[in-house]
């Protein structure tokens, strides 16, 4: 995946032996899901001999030509972690292939670390000793000659981290940072040419664009064609959406594309696995290929179930979100989520797939009832909530000229809010590192709210503000936010039309549904709060009484 000049599709461990190559390697490698490639055993594979062997037998200059022919034939593969030789740097021809094949990152240490640590190393195997540089008669001042030697040619790496003072652990995450940034910003580079470049999301399986700007909608083939390349696609919308995916499918149609269109009912309901079934037999009655294109076009149903699709038929097809709701734009499009609904609750059965671009038109959102628009408020408002101040001063300013729908007004905020959430699916795209729960910001008793109501009568954006207003009740009852900050949070959702209380529901409904929330672990729910404006924490200390004394509270 070519960027800007730079190859993301590989990460190349560089470095002298003795700064943590290998066991880093296989550490990123499982964070990033990645296959581990080591070059030694490679040698080792393809030679059938040791590499002591083949430098006893056959020398150094032997053993470099292996190495570079292993090295050619491990280039070729994507989404690898290689962890290199010590000495691969030397020859300018390795150099340039992990150059044009991916990020190059070296790993740093002082020669007194690489000392102790390979006398470590050396003390505790049982085998024989393997590093010649330990039987020299000054094993520092012979590591100290030889890794200056090399120091200009390990210094032409993209990234440098040193390990001297980090865990192995923490090295690992300084790699996975130094490929997402320089990936984000090479792909930047060449994404913005397009104009409309709101964010890059950078994640463990790629980058991609999200697109936001005014009547967009007719350069998806365009878009579609440049990322993904030319081929069959095939448009899944709703009725709510059919004009917007027939737009879709003529856009598509003119840059060259063999378009399809999938029409299915509106509403929750769809999003199930009877409607998956559909879609497959869809595709494999039109003898879909892996490499085709599954576009979304509609709201956060249609969001959902098609990437659910492309992310399960033929194990996966590629996919861009086209989203046609405020929601949509501001949350499911955005991150990979991909799910459909069991009679036992909301989102139970799904997978992170990410797509390939995302490009949302602001303009389609006039068409929106006023109900949805409002609805869709929430998750925008949510985002400066809970990292943004100067975002919810920006809704608070210029109230009036967002809710006429004015174009700029409207597309400065989506493209804000949008850019908050890109950030944060970057830094934890599968929710492992616990940054990206922080989102979750009002879904708990939000989402115990749908439940109880059937999912039918309270929007989710409606659903998620009432939940919101809960969750700073129970952050001002536990110290974390004043009263004026409780007030400041209701007045901006109540100036956009949102509730901020529930009605004709029974709070025990509305508990029993929160106790199968997804951010529950152990029986404990994890909850989001705020300690602050723009400063969200989680807790999993909140006491029961408190949840019902809330509860009780939001009712109308």
């Amino acid at each position: 995946m070519t960027r800007g000049g730079l190859n993301s599709s590989n990460i190349y461990i560089t470095g002298f032996s003795g700064t943590g190559k290998t066991t880093v390697s296989r550490i990123v490698a499982e964070r990033m899901g990645w296959r581990l490639v080591d070059t030694d055993d490679e040698i080792v594979r393809s030679a059938g001999r040791s590499i002591e062997e083949i430098f006893r037998s056959e020398g150094e200059p032997r053993f470099r030509e292996i190495e570079r022919d292993a090295l050619l034939k491990v280039a070729d593969g994507e989404r690898q972690v290689v962890s290199t030789g010590g000495g691969i740097v030397v020859d300018e021809r390795n150099r340039r292939v992990m150059e044009r094949s991916g990020v190059v990152v070296c790993l740093e240490s002082r020669p007194e670390t690489i000392y102790r640590r390979l006398s470590s190393e050396r003390s505790e195997s049982a085998g024989p000793v393997v590093r010649p540089m330990l039987v020299d008669d000054d094993p520092l001042i012979r590591i100290s000659a030889l890794k200056t030697d090399r120091q200009t040619l390990y210094a032409q790496a993209h990234w440098t981290v040193s390990t001297d003072l980090l865990t192995p652990g923490d090295v690992a995450a300084e790699v996975v940072r130094a490929w997402r940034t320089l990936a984000s910003h090479a792909s930047r580079g060449r994404w913005s040419e397009t104009g409309d470049l709101a964010a890059v999301v950078s994640t463990s399986s790629g980058q991609y664009p999200i697109w936001v700007g005014w009547e967009t909608l007719g350069e998806l083939g365009e878009r579609a064609k440049e990322t993904v390349g030319p081929g069959a696609a095939y448009v899944i919308t709703d009725e709510g959406a059919r004009t917007h995916g027939r737009r879709a499918q003529v856009s598509l149609e003119a840059a060259g594309f063999t378009c399809h269109l999938f029409v299915m009912p509106s509403g929750e309901q769809s999003k199930s696995l009877e409607m998956a079934r559909h879609v497959y037999a869809w595709l494999a009655s039109l003898k879909a290929e892996r490499g085709h294109l599954i576009a979304a076009v509609g709201g956060g149903v249609v969001g959902d179930l098609a990437g659910f699709v492309a992310a399960t038929f033929l194990r996966g097809m590629r996919l861009c979100h086209v989203p046609t709701s405020l929601l949509a734009m501001m949350d499911a499009a955005i991150g990979g989520k991909t799910a459909v609904d069991l009679p036992e609750g909301k989102n139970l059965v799904g997978f992170f797939y990410q797509p390939a671009f995302v490009l949302e038109d602001v303009q389609v959102l006039g068409s929106l009832p006023l109900r949805e628009l409002t609805a869709g408020w929430a998750e925008a408002i949510k985002h400066g909530l809970i990292l943004d101040e100067d975002l919810l001063e920006i809704f608070e300013a210029k109230r009036d000229a967002i809710l006429s729908r004015d174009r700029d007004a409207m597309t400065e905020v989506i493209r804000r809010s949008v850019r908050v959430k890109a950030g944060v699916v970057s830094g934890d795209d599968k929710e492992a590192a616990g940054l990206r729960i922080l989102l979750n910001y009002g879904h708990t008793i939000g989402h115990g709210i749908e439940a109880a109501a059937g999912y039918h009568r309270y929007l989710h954006g409606e659903a998620v503000s009432v939940g919101m207003m809960g969750a700073a009740m129970i952050g001002n009852e536990m110290g974390l936010l004043s009263a004026q900050e409780v007030d400041r949070q209701r007045d901006v959702l109540m100036a956009y039309g949102l509730p901020v209380r529930y009605e004709g529901l029974d709070a025990d409904s509305i508990r029993a549904a929160m106790a199968v929330d997804k951010k529950t672990v152990g029986g404990v729910i994890q909850w989001v709060l705020l300690d602050g404006i723009g400063r969200a924490v989680t807790r999993s200390d909140v006491p029961e009484p408190l949840v019902r004394k809330v509860l009780d509270g939001l009712r109308a």
